[in-house]
């Protein structure tokens, strides 16, 4: 314990600089939606903080409303994988969904490249920090409670989807006509009571003007 401490407390005082959270600041720059219209341009660190909203509420509802004897879950861990869930788009970019799945090889491809990335994000860090930000980035599939975590992230990530086409068609953009369709049905597909829960009771409201919201 006490040589645990050492270590930790030699390596806070090092004087190294580590970049990662100056590297996260660049989410601002890369832009969602490439191969679409947009009437307002979304990029990935405010994508990423709506997320991070949505897979909040995804755990709290999982919790609290729709458990039905599953795992529990975390929601603080599941916001901080949502945060970073697409933090490897600053080094690879946005790659368009229907290129991405395109077919099996580019979809194991950016897989790889994907991994790639994120070991460069964690090499940012202090050595003593990679593993827990390394839990935020990869699902350990032998974990349920982390596992779930992720499959929240995922469900959240499409219901932001789907709000984003919601605002582009409330704007007059009929660009996400078709996305809105496909999206809808992948997240039935899903089969995340909480997120059904989430569609059926909340996101009514994001169709609303700002005084129907107030009313």
């Amino acid at each position: 314990m006490l040589e645990d401490r050492k270590s930790t407390v030699s390596e806070s005082n090092d004087s190294a600089e580590y970049p990662f959270y100056a590297m996260l600041d660049r989410m601002q720059y890369i832009n969602r939606w490439g191969l679409m219209r947009n009437n307002r341009t979304e990029n990935i660190k405010e994508h990423s903080m709506d997320v991070a909203v949505v897979a909040h509420a995804l755990a709290i509802i999982r919790n609290h409303i729709c458990l039905g004897g599953r795992q529990k879950v975390d929601p603080l861990f599941v916001m901080g994988v949502a945060m970073l869930h697409d933090a490897t788009e600053i080094i690879t970019g946005d790659l368009p969904t229907p290129i991405k799945y395109r077919n099996p090889e580019i979809t194991r491809a950016y897989k790889n490249v994907e991994g790639q990335a994120t070991d460069t994000l964690l090499s940012l860090l202090p050595e003593i920090l990679r593993t827990e930000y390394r839990d935020l980035f990869l699902p350990d599939m032998t974990d349920p409670t982390k596992a779930e975590a992720h499959r929240l992230v995922k469900a959240a990530d499409r219901i932001c989807a789907y709000i984003k086409c919601i605002t582009e068609e409330s704007s007059g953009n009929h660009e996400f006509s078709s996305a809105k369709i496909s999206i809808l049905s992948s997240i039935s597909k899903l089969d995340i009571p909480e997120a059904s829960y989430f569609m059926e009771h909340f996101i009514p409201a994001y169709g609303m003007t700002l005084d129907q919201i107030s009313e």
